[in-house]
Formats: structure tokens, C-alpha cells, sequence
């Protein structure tokens, strides 16, 4: 990592002359135009030592000395330390690349990403999508990092909603063996209800217990006679289950995305009880107006952190209670000790009140880490989350339909992918739709709101998916060229002029770029990255007739800068969930 490497030698210079070799720290110029690195920590080394900042600037200059490595160095403005490398040092330093280039951290942890989150009985729809896309982006951010990693989408699957499904399924189906209580037999395997039915059922039973009181007492006593075991209750809700995950399944794999576990709420169901009964005993929780509460305000609170309620007064368990549990379950079964939830931002209280409450409870010790991802909203042009034009939820089938058929189009216009069979126009479409739709949401920072423009986000030109696939696909086209006509890459050559050490100089950014990200949870640095990389290597790609160079030594050069590009493409790309072409 060469940040790494300069940094360790400024900041041997800065302990030379008694400084702290902090000041050391090399980042990326600030002024590319000036300078490939800097170093700023002459302002600071001189304030604290009382000393004119750009005359230790010279001294740590000389304390640095002459080396191969670097240019002569110079200071700019108040006291900044310009850095170049020399073009051997850079062609060094590319030689010394692993082209898979590992990123694996001297301390993994294990680590589990929540995401996704549906409810059962729903289809997966627009609402969805950044918590998976974003979820996806940063388990596979980690797993390269060399995390132990796991994934779960934790289902909501034991709430009012059940019970108030399963009083509507007896209402239209009330001679169903679900609902006879002398029944003893093995229950029926095939579900009597699809996602649609239930989609169909859920509004209309949720308004008629929102008018009608002694219908929403019904659906209360089926919620608490499913979660005590009832078991034609219990049967009908499995089928409840198992129709909803196959339909949210095959929203999923359509958008590359898989889970190691699904969990739900009920799988920490009898964790509940016991766990109430140790706070009671702890004395963390206590009765408020009949509910059951965990204060979990603090001295230093700048805004009002209301208690966490465990359970009504009716008796009733919350989600928020589900959730401390979920904790639990995660450090104690499955050995967490980093928790990423990639929820809404509007979610934001409630996380810190849970977290809070698992502090409190014991159930997440201090070396277990607990961590709220929040994101902003997809919007349509007029700034409103997005839509369909008869103004319901957008179902994701139906999206990704959408950006499919409207990548086919693009494809179509530019004339890509004519002679091709259809089975492969069609998976290039999908592959191209899917890349728009990702990169459009990955490239904003995760807590940004933006804007879901299919035109812009489809445009095989700017800062787009389908651009970037298309840059991967000449990658791989001119190396596939190469060989047939005997070409092979070989030894990095210093540059011959500003695009190739451009595009040297981009490559070795990697590591510094990656760990911005996983630090940061912000896959958009990754996106931003891909972007300038492709650019810049079309932009040495368009300056050089790589094929019918004469100098072999400097064509093995350059087909090793445009292999080492590929890979890296294909890298960031698997990052953010995007899956290239062969071609287009």
C-alpha cells in the first residue's frame, strides 16, 4: 500500500527530529495538477513545537534525504511537503501488486450484516431495496476484508399482522382443519393461500380491525395463541411463511443476493420470556402505567431518548423486545461480536434505544460492537419516494422488469449485442439493467436521498452502471485480441507519458479507497472509484495503439496495466453486487 509505505518513511523523518511521527501521515494530493501525494503535518508538528511551519518543513525534507524512490520533493503554501514518485518507483510499486488484491485485515471479527427485512405475507417491493443492495454491497465489502461473515434477513413474521391474517383466512375458509380445535391429524402440506391471496387479505382485514374493536381483539388472542403453540395456528402461519420466502427468494436471487440465515422474529420467541424475567430480576426493567419499560436515557443525552418498552399493558410483546432478544441469540448462538443493521434512517431512535437496552441487559458485553447502518430515500423527480403512476408501491419484480426493458432499448439504439443470440440479449439486458439500477443507488452516499432517474441511469455515457460494464467489456475484448494474436502481458515498464501514469497511479489507490469504505460503511466510495478508474483507463486506452505497438517490451507493459484494470473493475464491481458480460 503505498499511502503505507510514504507515510512510514515521513514519519521516521518527523521522529528524527523529535516529533511525533503522526505528522507523518502521506495522503492523496489535494492538487493532482501539483503533486501525486502530501503531507500536512509540518502546520501542526510546528505549532506544537513553536517553530516556523515551512523551515521544518525543509528540515523533515532533509531528514527524508535523497532516495529512488521520490522526485525531489518541494514544499508548497504554508508548509505542505509535495510528493511524486519517480516513474521506476511507480512501475516498481506496480509490479508488486497481487492482482487479486487481497485486502485482508490483521484483526477479522465476526460479523453479521441484518438486512433485507420483509414482512411474510408481503411481496417484496421498491421499499426494499437500498437495505439489500446496501446490505449486499457491505457483507461482500467485509467477506474480502477477511471477516468471519453471516447474513440474515430477519423476516417480520410474528407480529399483530399474523394474527390478524390468520382471523381473515377463517373467515373466508372457516372449514379449513386449521381452525378445528378437536382436529389431531398431520396437517395439509400444500398451503391454502398464495402471496397474492394474502396481499389481497391483509388490507382489507387490517382496516376492518382499525373500524371494528371486537375484531382487533380477535386478531390480538390469534397473535397470542399463535405465539403460545396453537397448533393449527402454528401450521397455517408456516404456510403463511414458506409462500412468502419463495416469492421473496426469487426477488433476491434476481438482484444476486443471497442470506446464510432466515431468521425471523419467532425464532427468538422463547428467548422472550426468560429474558423479561432476568431484567425484572436485575431490576433494569420496571412498570410504567401498566407497560413494562428499560430507561435508557443518559447524563449526556443532547435529545429526549424515550424508555424502551418491552411489553403493553396488555401483555403484549413488541418488536422492540424481539429485537433485544435477536441480540442475544446473535452473541450467545452464533458468536457476534460486530452487528451491522442496514435499516431505514428513520429508524435511527429505535436502534439506539434497543442497543441501549442490550447494553443495559447485559446481553451485548462491551467487546461486542452494535452498529445502525441507516440510509436515505429513492425518490421520483419530484422529490416524493417512489412510486407506480397510480400512486401505490412499486412490487421490485416489477422494477427490475423495468430497468431490464429499458436496458434492452439502450442496447437496441446503440446497435450492442445485435448478432447475439436472444437468450444472451436478454441475460445482457438484465446484466446491464441490474448495473444501472445498483450503481444509480450504490454511487450516493448511503444516507443521501436521491433521485431514481431510469434515462440517466440506463445511458451507456457519465457516471452510470452500463458505462462502466461496457469499459470492462473493451478490457476484456483487447486481451482477448492479444491472444489470439500471441500477445501476453508481461513486466511493467515505466510510464511513457501522463496516461499511463494515470492509470498506474489510480490502480494503486485501491487499498486506501477500500478502506475508506468498509470504515466509512459507504459503498459509494467503491462506486466513485470504478467511475474514475474506467475513465482513466479509457482515457490510456484512447493514447496508445496497444496491439501495434512495436517496442514488445512496452506492448507487455501496457497489456499488464490493461489486465491488472480488468481485474480491479471486476473486483469493485463484485463489491457492489454488479455482474459484467463476456460482451456486449
Amino acid at each position: 500500500m503505498i499511502l503505507a509505505t510514504l507515510s512510514q518513511l515521513f514519519g521516521d523523518a518527523f521522529e528524527k527530529l523529535g516529533l511525533d511521527r503522526e505528522a507523518g501521515i502521506v495522503t492523496e494530493s489535494d492538487r493532482p495538477d501539483l503533486a501525486q501525494f502530501q503531507c500536512n503535518g509540518a502546520l501542526s508538528a510546528a505549532k506544537a513545537a513553536g517553530r516556523n511551519p515551512r523551515e521544518l518543513a525543509q528540515d523533515v525534507i532533509d531528514a527524508v534525504g535523497e532516495t529512488t524512490m521520490l522526485e525531489p520533493l518541494t514544499i508548497a503554501g504554508p508548509g505542505f511537503i509535495n510528493i511524486n514518485l519517480t516513474d521506476q518507483a511507480l512501475a516498481d510499486q506496480l509490479n508488486e501488486v497481487d492482482e487479486r488484491f487481497n485486502a485482508s485485515t490483521a484483526e477479522p471479527r465476526a460479523v453479521l450484516v441484518d438486512f433485507g427485512g420483509p414482512n411474510v405475507a408481503k411481496a417484496m417491493h421498491v421499499g426494499h431495496l437500498r437495505s439489500t443492495i446496501i446490505g449486499d454491497s457491505m457483507q461482500r465489502m467485509m467477506r474480502f476484508a477477511g471477516h468471519d461473515v453471516l447474513t440474515d434477513i430477519h423476516v417480520g413474521d410474528w407480529g399483530t399482522q399474523m394474527g390478524q391474517l390468520i382471523i381473515e383466512v377463517e373467515r373466508r375458509m372457516p372449514e379449513l382443519v386449521y381452525f378445528d380445535d378437536a382436529y389431531s391429524g398431520e396437517y395439509p402440506e400444500e398451503s391454502p393461500v398464495t402471496l397474492d391471496d394474502l396481499q389481497e387479505m391483509y388490507p382489507a382485514v387490517a382496516a376492518r380491525c382499525k373500524e371494528d374493536a371486537e375484531e382487533a381483539e380477535r386478531a390480538r388472542q390469534a397473535t397470542l395463541e399463535l405465539q403460545q403453540g396453537r397448533p393449527g395456528y402454528r401450521a397455517l402461519w408456516n404456510h403463511f411463511a414458506k409462500v412468502s420466502q419463495v416469492s421473496q427468494g426469487r426477488d433476491f436471487e434476481e438482484l444476486g443476493v443471497t442470506f446464510d440465515l432466515w431468521h425471523g422474529e419467532s425464532t427468538v420467541h422463547d428467548r422472550v420470556g426468560p429474558l423479561i424475567e432476568g431484567l425484572i430480576s436485575a431490576g433494569v426493567a420496571s412498570d410504567s402505567d401498566g407497560a413494562l419499560v428499560v430507561e435508557v436515557a443518559e447524563p449526556g443525552d443532547t435529545k429526549e431518548i424515550p424508555p424502551l418498552i418491552l411489553s403493553k399493558s396488555d401483555g403484549a410483546y413488541l418488536y422492540t423486545t424481539t429485537d433485544v432478544a435477536t441480540i442475544e441469540a446473535r452473541v450467545q448462538e452464533l458468536h457476534r461480536d460486530l452487528i451491522l443493521y442496514v435499516v431505514d434512517a428513520r429508524q435511527a431512535l429505535h436502534f439506539e434505544q434497543v442497543f441501549r437496552a442490550a447494553r443495559r441487559a447485559g446481553v451485548a458485553p462491551s467487546g461486542v460492537e452494535l452498529e445502525h447502518v441507516g440510509f436515505g430515500t429513492m425518490n421520483d423527480k419530484n422529490g416524493k419516494p417512489f412510486k407506480t403512476r397510480e400512486g401505490g408501491i412499486l412490487k421490485l419484480k416489477d422494477l427490475i422488469d423495468m430497468v431490464s426493458d429499458a436496458a434492452r432499448a439502450r442496447l437496441d439504439e446503440a446497435g450492442m449485442a445485435a448478432d447475439y443470440e436472444e437468450a444472451e440479449r436478454n441475460d445482457i439486458a438484465r446484466r446491464v439493467g441490474l448495473a444501472a439500477l445498483k450503481y444509480g443507488d450504490l454511487s450516493n452516499h448511503r444516507m443521501s436521498n436521491y433521485v431514481f432517474d431510469l434515462d440517466r441511469f440506463t445511458s451507456f455515457e457519465g457516471k452510470t452502471g452500463p458505462y462502466l460494464l461496457y469499459g470492462a467489456v473493451r478490457m476484456t475484448s483487447i486481451l482477448r485480441k492479444a491472444g489470439e494474436q500471441g500477445f501476453e502481458p508481461g513486466r511493467i515498464v515505466p510510464p511513457i507519458d501522463e496516461a499511463d501514469r494515470n492509470l498506474m497511479l489510480q490502480i494503486l489507490r485501491f487499498p486506501n479507497v477500500f478502506d475508506r469504505a468498509i470504515s466509512q460503511r459507504a459503498p459509494n466510495h467503491l462506486a466513485e472509484y470504478a467511475f474514475e478508474l474506467v475513465a482513466t483507463y479509457s482515457r490510456f486506452y484512447e493514447s496508445h495503439h496497444i496491439l501495434s505497438e512495436a517496442d514488445e517490451h512496452l506492448r507487455q507493459s501496457w497489456l499488464r496495466l490493461v489486465a491488472m484494470s480488468l481485474a480491479l473493475i471486476t473486483l469493485l464491481l463484485d463489491l457492489l453486487g454488479i455482474q459484467i458480460p463476456e460482451r456486449m
